[in-house]
């Protein structure tokens, strides 16, 4: 529970009641079995936040495959730091959007309100698949753009950084993502009502959720039409049959048609061909940048440097625009995916931080339209530094307990001011109890810490 709301706010709070789905369609719209009749509306204003509406159902579908993967000899391996990075980065890449309307809807809107020269009617089933269709054909080419521009593929990377392929993966979303991907759906704004665009691209995104697992083998004569788990498989593989392969949202009648589908056959080695090997969010996000602007500048001739943005990740001078897929590191099969020893105690301390914090992110999502503009910024604020801390433990960096202490300090002055509160008010207590021992935990940490600098350096 979140504080800020006022009184003058009630038919505000009214509108979000009126958005919330039923469990059923909670479920439903993850498999993009939503029908037009229950998700058709005729203003943007009245499109429910599917995505932020689904957090209960990722975590959800997250602890099922987890379990299911625990029962299989051979299950899905999922690691506490890869875990917690992929939902951080998730958490990250929706964090703006409390500021402000997302890139891609409001460059619709614009595109919409200034050079549409058809309007179909929104109400319309006609509109509604069209509509699906051009969402998931606009993703597709998005989709390979952002794999053959090396300046798309700085975010894009984002989502293929893990060595493991899982549901929780499916969340390890870019920022800078929409900056771009926009582009790729305003053709369709010159027709189709924004309230039904503003649908169909939550739908397809969430329909990507249950496709990124291991435990999902094959659907038969699906595998035809829509894009499945084996498939996207493949896409996360480096694996040089897998490279730049299956680009599809919903529909892999795209990459037949385009060429650009694979089939899974070797065993799937996932991740990027060069391992990144931190689990900082920050670095995860934002790690390619520098060293893009690193290549530009090093090219020689301005042909090269444009050519550094413009061309494939893998493009060197002398190559094709997509680089060499002899250029890759050869793939054995026995790669192991970076996963540092840390200790069991240490394990359970960061998960129960970030389920904490999960708590607190899932009630700013559902209720930012109820809450003063000051207590989402400073929320928002409380999120990216324990984000941040959270990824300095699990890569055990030298600074990590400093930022602990200061994070661990941040939370009770937020419980005690009522900002943040349990789930139950019978967890009030423990909680507190909880993140005091946190702090002076991490405050005798910082002390030895710096005694034991002072040692070395006298």
């Amino acid at each position: 529970m979140l504080r800020g709301a006022s009184a003058s706010q009630t038919n505000t709070m009214a509108q979000v009641e009126a958005n919330n789905v039923t469990v059923s369609q909670g479920f439903r719209m993850l498999f993009s079995l939503m029908t037009p009749e229950e998700s058709s509306f005729a203003t943007v204003e009245e499109v429910p936040k599917y995505v932020n509406q689904a957090t209960p159902y990722f975590i959800g579908l997250i602890l099922l495959e987890i379990v299911l993967g625990c029962l299989k000899t051979d299950g899905p391996h999922i690691k506490i730091n890869d875990f917690i990075t992929s939902l951080s980065a998730g958490m990250m890449s929706r964090l703006p959007q409390l500021m402000m309307r997302s890139v891609e809807l409001s460059a619709y809107i614009y595109i919409w309100d200034n050079f549409h020269f058809l309007e179909l009617p929104w109400d319309s089933a006609w509109t509604w698949w069209l509509a699906f269709l051009g969402v998931d054909m606009g993703y597709y080419w998005f989709h390979r753009f952002a794999h053959e521009l090396n300046i798309l593929w700085a975010g894009h990377q984002v989502h293929h950084s893990s060595e493991y392929y899982n549901l929780s993966t499916a969340l390890r979303q870019s920022v800078t993502q929409q900056l771009s991907s926009w582009i790729f759906y305003s053709p369709l704004a010159l027709m189709i009502p924004p309230s039904v665009f503003a649908v169909h691209i939550q739908f397809n995104l969430l329909y990507q959720f249950w496709i990124h697992t291991e435990l999902v083998k094959d659907l038969g004569p699906l595998e035809w039409i829509l894009n499945t788990p084996s498939h996207h498989r493949v896409h996360h593989g480096r694996n040089p049959y897998c490279i730049d392969k299956n680009y599809a949202g919903i529909l892999i009648i795209w990459d037949r048609m385009f060429g650009t589908f694979a089939p899974e056959s070797d065993k799937v080695i996932y991740g990027l061909t060069h391992p990144i090997g931190t689990f900082e969010i920050w670095s995860v996000e934002f790690l390619y940048y520098p060293y893009l602007w690193q290549r530009f500048w090093e090219a020689e001739g301005i042909s090269n440097k444009l050519s550094v943005i413009w061309k494939g990740p893998g493009w060197t001078p002398g190559k094709p625009r997509l680089g060499d897929i002899a250029d890759i590191p050869q793939i054995t099969g026995e790669e192991k995916p970076h996963d540092p020893a840390w200790s069991p105690v240490m394990q359970a301390y960061v998960m129960l931080q970030f389920f904490l914090l999960l708590d607190v992110y899932n009630s700013l999502l559902l209720d930012q339209t109820i809450l003063s503009e000051l207590t989402v910024i400073l929320l928002t604020a409380y999120v990216l530094l324990s984000l941040t801390s959270l990824g300095f433990l699990i890569d055990q960096r030298s600074n990590a307990a400093e930022l602990e202490m200061l994070r661990c300090v941040l939370i009770m002055l937020l419980h005690r001011f009522g900002y943040i509160k349990p789930l139950l008010p019978a967890l009030a207590f423990p909680m507190e109890a909880f993140v005091l021992i946190s702090t002076i935990y991490w405050s005798l940490q910082c002390v030895k810490q710096r005694t034991d600098k002072m040692k070395k350096q006298n």
